[in-house]
Protein backbone atom coordinates (compact mmCIF):
# COMPACT_ATOMS: atom_id res chain seq x y z
CA UNK A 1 0.00 0.00 0.00
CA UNK A 2 1.17 3.34 -0.98
CA UNK A 3 1.63 5.80 1.47
CA UNK A 4 0.70 9.63 -0.02
CA UNK A 5 3.14 12.34 1.14
CA UNK A 6 2.05 14.82 3.99
CA UNK A 7 1.43 17.52 0.84
CA UNK A 8 -1.75 15.81 -0.12
CA UNK A 9 -3.07 17.01 3.43
CA UNK A 10 -2.82 20.67 1.98
CA UNK A 11 -4.14 22.54 -1.24
CA UNK A 12 -6.67 23.11 -3.37
CA UNK A 13 -6.32 19.35 -4.87
CA UNK A 14 -6.63 17.77 -1.50
CA UNK A 15 -9.98 19.84 -0.87
CA UNK A 16 -11.22 18.62 -4.39
CA UNK A 17 -10.43 15.21 -4.11
CA UNK A 18 -12.14 15.57 -0.26
CA UNK A 19 -15.29 17.53 -1.73
CA UNK A 20 -15.18 14.68 -4.71
CA UNK A 21 -15.27 11.90 -2.13
CA UNK A 22 -17.57 13.86 0.21
CA UNK A 23 -20.28 14.13 -2.44
CA UNK A 24 -20.31 10.52 -3.22
CA UNK A 25 -21.36 10.03 0.01
CA UNK A 26 -23.74 12.05 0.46
CA UNK A 27 -25.53 10.42 -2.48
CA UNK A 28 -25.22 7.18 -0.87
CA UNK A 29 -26.49 8.35 2.58
CA UNK A 30 -29.25 9.52 0.65
CA UNK A 31 -29.75 6.25 -1.21
CA UNK A 32 -31.81 3.69 1.00
CA UNK A 33 -30.56 1.03 -1.46
CA UNK A 34 -27.24 2.07 -2.14
CA UNK A 35 -24.50 -0.41 -2.19
CA UNK A 36 -21.98 -0.36 0.79
CA UNK A 37 -24.50 1.94 2.33
CA UNK A 38 -24.91 -0.54 5.31
CA UNK A 39 -21.00 -0.09 6.10
CA UNK A 40 -21.48 3.49 7.03
CA UNK A 41 -20.68 4.87 10.43
CA UNK A 42 -20.41 8.43 11.37
CA UNK A 43 -18.48 9.80 14.17
CA UNK A 44 -18.93 13.29 15.55
CA UNK A 45 -19.40 15.41 18.40
CA UNK A 46 -18.74 18.24 20.54
CA UNK A 47 -16.49 19.63 23.99
CA UNK A 48 -18.53 20.31 26.77
CA UNK A 49 -17.38 23.28 27.36
CA UNK A 50 -20.26 25.56 28.28
CA UNK A 51 -23.75 25.25 26.94
CA UNK A 52 -24.52 24.44 23.25
CA UNK A 53 -26.48 27.35 21.27
CA UNK A 54 -27.88 28.08 18.20
CA UNK A 55 -25.27 27.90 16.16
CA UNK A 56 -24.88 24.34 16.64
CA UNK A 57 -28.38 23.62 16.26
CA UNK A 58 -28.25 24.55 12.75
CA UNK A 59 -24.50 23.79 12.13
CA UNK A 60 -24.48 20.32 13.27
CA UNK A 61 -27.66 18.66 15.68
CA UNK A 62 -30.25 19.07 12.87
CA UNK A 63 -27.84 17.54 10.12
CA UNK A 64 -27.22 14.47 12.97
CA UNK A 65 -30.82 14.16 13.48
CA UNK A 66 -30.83 13.85 9.29
CA UNK A 67 -28.44 11.17 9.11
CA UNK A 68 -29.65 8.75 12.19
CA UNK A 69 -33.29 9.34 10.67
CA UNK A 70 -31.80 7.67 7.13
CA UNK A 71 -30.48 4.98 9.10
CA UNK A 72 -26.35 5.78 9.22
CA UNK A 73 -25.02 4.32 12.51
CA UNK A 74 -23.96 6.86 14.15
CA UNK A 75 -21.75 7.78 17.24
CA UNK A 76 -21.67 10.96 19.05
CA UNK A 77 -18.68 11.98 21.51
CA UNK A 78 -18.44 13.79 24.32
CA UNK A 79 -15.12 15.15 24.66
CA UNK A 80 -15.16 15.51 27.72
CA UNK A 81 -11.26 14.96 27.49
CA UNK A 82 -10.40 17.57 24.76
CA UNK A 83 -11.59 20.21 27.52
CA UNK A 84 -8.25 20.53 29.36
CA UNK A 85 -6.63 20.68 25.83
CA UNK A 86 -6.41 24.63 26.04
CA UNK A 87 -7.41 26.24 29.70
CA UNK A 88 -6.33 25.79 33.14
CA UNK A 89 -9.48 24.77 34.71
CA UNK A 90 -12.18 22.39 33.32
CA UNK A 91 -15.04 24.51 34.94
CA UNK A 92 -18.51 21.71 35.77
CA UNK A 93 -17.66 19.80 33.04
CA UNK A 94 -20.49 17.30 34.60
CA UNK A 95 -22.93 19.53 34.35
CA UNK A 96 -22.03 20.64 30.87
CA UNK A 97 -21.99 17.34 29.79
CA UNK A 98 -25.33 16.53 30.99
CA UNK A 99 -26.97 20.03 29.29
CA UNK A 100 -25.19 18.78 26.21
CA UNK A 101 -26.98 15.76 26.29
CA UNK A 102 -30.58 16.99 27.09
CA UNK A 103 -30.13 19.23 24.03
CA UNK A 104 -29.07 16.26 21.90
CA UNK A 105 -32.19 14.50 22.81
CA UNK A 106 -34.25 17.58 22.56
CA UNK A 107 -33.13 18.31 18.67
CA UNK A 108 -34.40 14.37 18.17
CA UNK A 109 -30.84 12.32 18.29
CA UNK A 110 -32.36 8.61 19.69
CA UNK A 111 -30.01 6.88 21.60
CA UNK A 112 -31.82 4.00 20.18
CA UNK A 113 -30.38 4.99 16.87
CA UNK A 114 -27.12 6.40 17.96
CA UNK A 115 -24.45 5.76 20.58
CA UNK A 116 -23.65 9.00 22.72
CA UNK A 117 -20.55 8.51 24.63
CA UNK A 118 -17.78 10.06 26.50
CA UNK A 119 -14.19 10.41 26.28
CA UNK A 120 -13.58 9.39 29.87
CA UNK A 121 -15.77 6.24 30.08
CA UNK A 122 -13.74 5.15 27.05
CA UNK A 123 -9.75 4.96 28.10
CA UNK A 124 -9.10 2.66 25.45
CA UNK A 125 -9.14 5.51 22.82
CA UNK A 126 -6.12 6.86 25.18
CA UNK A 127 -4.18 3.52 24.57
CA UNK A 128 -4.56 3.57 21.30
CA UNK A 129 -3.33 7.17 20.69
CA UNK A 130 0.06 6.36 22.23
CA UNK A 131 0.29 3.68 19.13
CA UNK A 132 -1.02 6.47 16.68
CA UNK A 133 1.78 8.85 18.11
CA UNK A 134 4.26 6.93 16.38
CA UNK A 135 3.01 7.75 13.39
CA UNK A 136 3.43 11.42 13.13
CA UNK A 137 5.84 14.01 13.50
CA UNK A 138 6.33 17.30 15.26
CA UNK A 139 6.52 19.07 12.31
CA UNK A 140 3.31 17.80 11.00
CA UNK A 141 1.43 18.00 14.44
CA UNK A 142 2.96 22.29 14.59
CA UNK A 143 1.53 22.87 10.99
CA UNK A 144 -1.99 21.92 11.30
CA UNK A 145 -4.51 25.16 11.36
CA UNK A 146 -6.36 23.76 14.01
CA UNK A 147 -3.22 23.78 16.56
CA UNK A 148 -2.12 26.78 14.91
CA UNK A 149 -5.47 28.49 15.71
CA UNK A 150 -6.12 27.35 19.02
CA UNK A 151 -2.65 28.50 19.99
CA UNK A 152 -3.39 31.78 18.89
CA UNK A 153 -6.18 31.93 20.93
CA UNK A 154 -4.68 31.08 24.01
CA UNK A 155 -2.64 35.03 24.25
CA UNK A 156 0.81 33.31 24.26
CA UNK A 157 0.15 30.44 26.73
CA UNK A 158 2.33 27.83 26.36
CA UNK A 159 1.68 24.88 23.78
CA UNK A 160 0.43 21.88 25.99
CA UNK A 161 1.29 18.40 25.09
CA UNK A 162 -2.88 17.61 24.33
CA UNK A 163 -3.18 20.91 22.24
CA UNK A 164 -0.28 19.78 20.64
CA UNK A 165 -1.34 16.04 19.86
CA UNK A 166 -5.23 16.66 19.67
CA UNK A 167 -5.40 15.80 16.15
CA UNK A 168 -4.20 12.10 17.11
CA UNK A 169 -6.44 12.58 19.79
CA UNK A 170 -9.36 12.75 17.33
CA UNK A 171 -7.62 10.46 15.20
CA UNK A 172 -8.18 7.92 17.97
CA UNK A 173 -11.54 9.07 18.65
CA UNK A 174 -12.33 8.11 14.62
CA UNK A 175 -10.59 4.83 14.73
CA UNK A 176 -11.30 3.72 17.57
CA UNK A 177 -14.72 2.87 16.50
CA UNK A 178 -13.92 2.07 12.93
CA UNK A 179 -15.83 5.76 12.04
CA UNK A 180 -16.22 6.09 8.13
CA UNK A 181 -17.42 9.17 8.00
CA UNK A 182 -17.03 12.42 9.64
CA UNK A 183 -18.66 15.64 9.40
CA UNK A 184 -16.97 18.77 9.11
CA UNK A 185 -16.46 22.50 7.61
CA UNK A 186 -14.32 22.70 5.00
CA UNK A 187 -11.33 24.26 8.30
CA UNK A 188 -11.80 21.12 10.22
CA UNK A 189 -11.08 18.87 7.15
CA UNK A 190 -6.84 18.47 8.05
CA UNK A 191 -8.19 16.77 11.10
CA UNK A 192 -10.12 14.18 9.08
CA UNK A 193 -6.88 14.19 6.44
CA UNK A 194 -4.53 13.30 9.31
CA UNK A 195 -6.58 10.78 10.66
CA UNK A 196 -6.78 8.89 6.91
CA UNK A 197 -2.99 9.26 6.93
CA UNK A 198 -2.79 7.81 10.30
CA UNK A 199 -5.11 5.22 9.15
CA UNK A 200 -3.21 4.52 6.26
CA UNK A 201 0.56 4.55 7.84
CA UNK A 202 -1.08 1.68 10.76
CA UNK A 203 -2.10 -0.36 7.87
CA UNK A 204 1.33 -0.22 6.14
CA UNK A 205 3.67 -0.65 9.15
CA UNK A 206 1.58 -2.62 11.61
CA UNK A 207 -0.59 -4.14 9.65
CA UNK A 208 1.61 -5.81 6.42
CA UNK A 209 -0.18 -3.49 3.95
CA UNK A 210 -3.89 -5.15 5.36
CA UNK A 211 -6.45 -2.42 5.43
CA UNK A 212 -7.55 -2.87 9.08
CA UNK A 213 -8.59 0.96 8.97
CA UNK A 214 -10.82 2.10 7.00
CA UNK A 215 -9.79 5.64 5.65
CA UNK A 216 -12.25 7.45 6.94
CA UNK A 217 -13.97 10.67 4.48
CA UNK A 218 -14.53 13.94 5.91
CA UNK A 219 -18.60 14.75 5.07
CA UNK A 220 -18.32 18.23 4.42
CA UNK A 221 -21.41 20.79 5.01
CA UNK A 222 -22.33 23.72 3.57
CA UNK A 223 -24.44 24.16 6.58
CA UNK A 224 -24.72 28.50 7.74
CA UNK A 225 -22.14 29.83 9.55
CA UNK A 226 -24.18 31.26 12.71
CA UNK A 227 -22.94 34.75 13.49
CA UNK A 228 -23.05 35.93 17.22
CA UNK A 229 -25.13 38.85 17.76
CA UNK A 230 -22.32 40.88 17.31
CA UNK A 231 -20.95 39.79 13.86
CA UNK A 232 -17.98 38.06 15.62
CA UNK A 233 -18.15 33.92 15.55
CA UNK A 234 -20.93 32.92 18.46
CA UNK A 235 -20.09 32.23 21.52
CA UNK A 236 -21.49 31.64 24.93
CA UNK A 237 -18.47 32.94 26.63
CA UNK A 238 -18.35 36.34 24.76
CA UNK A 239 -21.85 37.05 25.56
CA UNK A 240 -23.17 37.19 21.92
CA UNK A 241 -24.73 33.73 21.66
CA UNK A 242 -28.05 32.70 22.20
CA UNK A 243 -27.91 29.35 24.41
CA UNK A 244 -30.48 26.32 23.34
CA UNK A 245 -31.21 26.28 27.35
CA UNK A 246 -32.16 29.78 27.75
CA UNK A 247 -35.01 31.11 28.75
CA UNK A 248 -37.71 33.25 26.59
CA UNK A 249 -36.86 36.16 28.99
CA UNK A 250 -33.11 35.36 29.01
CA UNK A 251 -33.24 35.54 25.16
CA UNK A 252 -35.03 38.73 25.23
CA UNK A 253 -32.78 40.34 27.83
CA UNK A 254 -30.03 39.28 25.36
CA UNK A 255 -31.35 40.52 22.72
CA UNK A 256 -32.21 43.57 24.30
CA UNK A 257 -28.32 44.36 24.83
CA UNK A 258 -26.59 43.65 21.49
CA UNK A 259 -25.41 46.81 20.12
CA UNK A 260 -27.20 47.89 16.80
CA UNK A 261 -26.48 51.37 15.22
CA UNK A 262 -28.58 54.59 15.05
CA UNK A 263 -29.56 54.16 11.55
CA UNK A 264 -33.19 54.29 11.24
CA UNK A 265 -33.84 52.19 8.00
CA UNK A 266 -32.55 48.38 8.85
CA UNK A 267 -30.54 47.07 5.67
CA UNK A 268 -28.35 43.99 5.44
CA UNK A 269 -24.91 45.59 5.12
CA UNK A 270 -22.30 42.56 5.95
CA UNK A 271 -19.26 45.18 5.98
CA UNK A 272 -20.68 48.44 7.06
CA UNK A 273 -23.24 47.12 9.53
CA UNK A 274 -21.97 43.52 10.92
CA UNK A 275 -24.18 43.79 13.94
CA UNK A 276 -27.62 44.26 12.28
CA UNK A 277 -26.52 41.83 9.41
CA UNK A 278 -25.81 39.16 11.77
CA UNK A 279 -29.42 39.53 13.80
CA UNK A 280 -31.22 40.11 10.27
CA UNK A 281 -29.50 36.08 9.53
CA UNK A 282 -30.42 34.41 13.07
CA UNK A 283 -33.91 35.76 12.46
CA UNK A 284 -33.68 34.41 8.92
CA UNK A 285 -32.63 31.30 10.10
CA UNK A 286 -35.66 30.49 11.92
CA UNK A 287 -38.23 31.95 9.55
CA UNK A 288 -36.89 30.57 6.53
CA UNK A 289 -36.15 33.92 4.65
CA UNK A 290 -33.15 35.65 3.31
CA UNK A 291 -31.69 38.27 5.77
CA UNK A 292 -32.55 41.24 2.45
CA UNK A 293 -36.20 39.79 3.22
CA UNK A 294 -36.39 40.29 6.91
CA UNK A 295 -34.74 43.81 6.62
CA UNK A 296 -37.01 44.99 4.20
CA UNK A 297 -40.05 43.82 6.42
CA UNK A 298 -38.98 45.77 9.30
CA UNK A 299 -38.31 48.56 7.11
CA UNK A 300 -37.79 51.85 8.69
CA UNK A 301 -39.04 50.27 12.73
CA UNK A 302 -35.15 51.01 13.53
CA UNK A 303 -32.73 48.79 15.92
CA UNK A 304 -36.17 48.10 18.53
CA UNK A 305 -38.15 46.96 15.59
CA UNK A 306 -34.63 44.85 14.87
CA UNK A 307 -35.03 43.34 18.26
CA UNK A 308 -38.60 42.48 18.32
CA UNK A 309 -38.64 40.46 15.22
CA UNK A 310 -35.10 38.74 16.22
CA UNK A 311 -36.56 37.51 19.49
CA UNK A 312 -40.18 36.25 18.58
CA UNK A 313 -38.23 34.26 16.02
CA UNK A 314 -35.97 32.79 17.90
CA UNK A 315 -38.22 32.19 20.73
CA UNK A 316 -40.56 30.76 18.57
CA UNK A 317 -38.16 28.38 16.60
CA UNK A 318 -36.94 27.41 20.07
CA UNK A 319 -40.07 26.77 21.95
CA UNK A 320 -40.31 22.93 21.01
CA UNK A 321 -37.22 22.01 21.72
CA UNK A 322 -36.69 24.03 24.60
CA UNK A 323 -39.76 22.51 26.61
CA UNK A 324 -38.09 18.80 25.38
CA UNK A 325 -35.25 19.90 26.66
CA UNK A 326 -36.56 20.81 30.50
CA UNK A 327 -38.45 17.25 30.24
CA UNK A 328 -34.97 15.75 29.65
CA UNK A 329 -33.18 18.06 32.26
CA UNK A 330 -36.16 17.54 34.97
CA UNK A 331 -34.97 13.93 34.33
CA UNK A 332 -31.09 13.34 35.56
CA UNK A 333 -31.67 9.49 36.00
CA UNK A 334 -32.84 8.79 31.98
CA UNK A 335 -29.89 11.04 31.02
CA UNK A 336 -27.62 9.13 32.78
CA UNK A 337 -28.49 5.80 31.88
CA UNK A 338 -28.61 6.98 28.05
CA UNK A 339 -24.77 8.08 28.59
CA UNK A 340 -24.00 4.77 30.52
CA UNK A 341 -25.26 2.58 27.92
CA UNK A 342 -24.06 4.23 25.22
CA UNK A 343 -20.17 4.28 27.02
CA UNK A 344 -20.88 0.71 27.11
CA UNK A 345 -21.56 0.38 23.62
CA UNK A 346 -18.65 2.38 22.37
CA UNK A 347 -16.38 0.53 25.05
CA UNK A 348 -16.99 -2.54 23.93
CA UNK A 349 -16.03 -1.91 20.32
CA UNK A 350 -12.99 0.37 21.31
CA UNK A 351 -11.96 -3.06 23.25
CA UNK A 352 -12.26 -5.10 19.89
CA UNK A 353 -10.28 -2.53 18.17
CA UNK A 354 -7.40 -2.03 20.86
CA UNK A 355 -7.13 -6.33 20.74
CA UNK A 356 -6.59 -6.26 17.34
CA UNK A 357 -4.24 -3.49 17.62
CA UNK A 358 -2.05 -5.26 20.55
CA UNK A 359 -1.96 -7.98 18.56
CA UNK A 360 -0.72 -5.92 15.19
CA UNK A 361 1.83 -4.61 17.53
CA UNK A 362 2.74 -7.80 19.38
CA UNK A 363 1.93 -7.01 22.44
CA UNK A 364 -0.77 -9.37 23.42
CA UNK A 365 0.59 -11.53 26.70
Amino acid sequence: MTILDDTELHGDASYAASRARSDTIHKLIDDPHGRGREKLRVLTGDRPTGPLHIGHLFATLQSRVAIQDKGIDTFILVADYQVITDRDSVGDVRAATYGQLADYLASGIDPARSTIFAHSAVPEIGQLMLSFLSLVTDAELRRNPTVKDELAATDGRPLSGLLLTYPVHQAADILSVHGSVVPVGRDQLPHVEQTRAIARRFNARYAGGEEYFRTPDALLTDLPVVPGLDGRKMSTSRGNGISLGMTADETAARIRKARTDSERRITFDPDGRPEVASMLRIAGLFTGERPEQVADRIGDGGAAALKAALTTAVNDGLAVHRARRAEFAADPAYLESVLREGNARAREVAARTLDDVQDRLGLRY
